[in-house]
């Protein structure tokens, strides 16, 4: 049995492993089960709005490719529990530039579902932070920053705001700590044109 400290890891996706993931439902499947923590197919269909079949068919594509696997300690009778297997996916930039048509549009479209869940969480946020405490309305940000870098300082920047965000994982809170609260945090890195 996989305890939660122990599934601190983060999955590099490769070719295989990105066209069993690149699919819609399957990324709310996993984010579910990775935020939300372990649940049965029939609680995953409810809470996203599909049918159980749908949702126990993705749920065993997922654990094909490593993505979910069994919560055996959760079951009582027949029903199947699911926990995802690691926090955290690494995208490789050079999936995008795979000899594979079917490898790049399994990329494209990964990134694109990644955007849309992304552009969702704020929303809901924008749209649900009245209904939050004051301390947790006072710390919500939606900063934007623009410089002028070449790529290399680009990645370097990028990289070093991934690391001061791995610093804290020694700081996470237990569930029962009064307060706490799980904080998504997105980065964004693009060039842009101002032309």
């Amino acid at each position: 049995m996989v305890s939660e400290t122990e599934k601190i890891s983060v999955r590099q996706l490769d070719a295989r492993s990105l066209r069993g993931l690149a699919h819609p439902l399957r990324m709310q499947l996993l984010d579910a089960l990775r935020f939300g923590g372990p649940a049965t197919a029939s609680q995953l269909a409810e809470r996203l709005g599909e049918s159980s079949g749908a949702t126990s068919y993705h749920l065993r594509q997922l654990a094909e490719y490593g993505f979910v696997e069994d919560a055996p300690e959760r079951g009582k009778g027949r029903e199947r529990w699911w926990r995802a297997v690691h926090r955290g996916l690494r995208f490789d930039s050079d999936l995008l530039k795979d000899s594979d048509p079917v490898v790049r549009g399994a990329a494209d479209l990964y990134l694109h579902e990644v955007a849309t869940t992304q552009t969702r969480d704020l929303s809901t946020w924008v749209g649900n932070r009245d209904s939050w405490p004051d301390e947790w309305r006072d710390v919500g940000d939606m900063s934007s920053f623009t410089l002028r870098l070449p790529p290399e300082l680009t990645r370097e920047l990028v990289e070093k705001m991934h690391a001061l965000v791995e610093s804290y994982r020694d700081h996470e809170a237990a569930e029962d700590t009064p307060a706490a609260e799980q904080v998504r945090f997105h980065t964004h890195a693009f060039p842009i044109r101002t032309d």
